[in-house]
């Protein structure tokens, strides 16, 4: 039975998450908090790993995960998805990128290995302003170190608006 460390600070998601992957036969444990996944001494073949977890961006969690667990896996999650993070996230070492809600099918076809690489057709339909402007925000967090002073300074914008523009597009609809 293959074990599966799954990352994220919403003890829900992770409840569910956790119940749906012993369901398809997974040994699963879970960590909630940087403190759980520092006290972690068993070895997994795949991670799945909150891009936002707690007050850690995921991607500085990448290098040290690998280096760790040296898992077949490493699949980023992310209720705040871009192409700028999604780039860095498989340029670090993330084998998959998704944005949630995820249907769990998927993240365990992706783990059990059934996930032939699909190449999405291109859009139809350019991508809106505020699509746009949400991808600009994405790449100027991602070259400033998801530092929101720095990023909002580059954007041209006060601090609070870069802030509130981020709570607001938490999710990706």
């Amino acid at each position: 039975m293959e074990r599966v460390l799954l990352i994220d600070d919403e003890p829900v998601l992770l409840q569910i998450m956790s119940r749906r992957l012993e369901q398809a036969g997974f040994a699963v444990q879970c960590a909630a908090s940087q403190l759980e996944l520092e006290q972690l001494t068993a070895s997994f073949a795949h991670v799945v790993l909150d891009l936002k977890f707690g007050d850690v961006n995921g991607l500085e969690l990448i290098t040290a995960i690998k280096q760790r667990w040296q898992p077949k896996n490493l699949i980023i999650l992310t209720g705040y998805a871009s192409l700028a993070t999604s780039v860095a996230a498989i340029k670090a070492g993330a084998t998959n990128y998704f944005a949630k809600p995820i249907s769990s099918q998927i993240l365990i076809d992706c783990l059990r290995g059934n996930d032939a690489l699909v190449i999405p057709e291109p859009a139809q339909q350019p991508l809106s302003p505020g699509q746009l402007e949400w991808e600009l925000i994405q790449q100027t967090l991602q070259q400033q170190q998801g530092n929101i002073s720095a990023a909002a300074r580059a954007l041209g914008m006060h601090r609070r608006t870069l802030q509130r523009k981020l709570a607001k597009h938490s999710t990706i609809k």
